[in-house]
């Protein structure tokens, strides 16, 4: 196996990694949030956890599925932010997990070509490798905020990494 396609390879199977790991933080997180709590939002200036969601699934398709997937871009991001009902919790995460089977395929798939080549995406230039990173990173952030507002909601730790002691030195 020559070194360019181990790189590539590792590249993608870490990228499909935190994609899952961002996944699995979501569904902890939103296990005991209320139908009402999930479209509530923090203040005017903020979005509900299920505007995230929608959000993710947007910004997830437009990258990874129609830009580096090479479809047709059929993204309304207004309509992610300005929803205030219209899906309950497992028809959200059936709408990520759905998103997140194809862009995980599309990434997983990717050639060489795909992931040098340069495309633009809300008007920025990016590689597939640029689009991959930007998929992990938008994921994570906003994965981030989805656990913040729900530790807010119940004050509670919720627990990622239970039974993972995460103080083990580096060797």
């Amino acid at each position: 196996m020559d070194k360019e396609f181990q790189i590539i390879e590792e590249l993608k199977q870490n990228a499909l990694y935190r994609i899952d790991e961002s996944t699995r933080m979501i569904k902890k997180s939103l296990a005991d949030i209320s139908e009402e709590e999930l479209w509530q939002k923090p203040n005017a200036s903020l979005n509900s956890i299920a505007n995230l969601i929608l959000h993710l699934c947007g910004n997830i398709s437009q990258y990874a599925i129609s830009s580096l997937g090479e479809n047709e871009d059929t993204r309304n991001r207004d309509v992610e932010f300005a929803a205030t009902n219209g899906y309950t919790k497992e028809e959200l995460l059936k709408k990520l997990d759905d998103v997140l089977d194809s862009a995980k395929r599309i990434i997983f798939d990717a050639s060489t070509a795909q992931l040098v080549q340069k495309r633009s995406v809300q008007g920025f230039s990016f590689s597939g490798i640029g689009i991959i990173l930007h998929v992990v990173e938008h994921y994570s952030y906003h994965t981030g905020q989805i656990a913040f507002w729900v530790k807010q909601l119940k004050n509670k730790d919720l627990g990622f990494y239970d039974g993972v002691d995460l103080n083990i030195k580096n060797k």
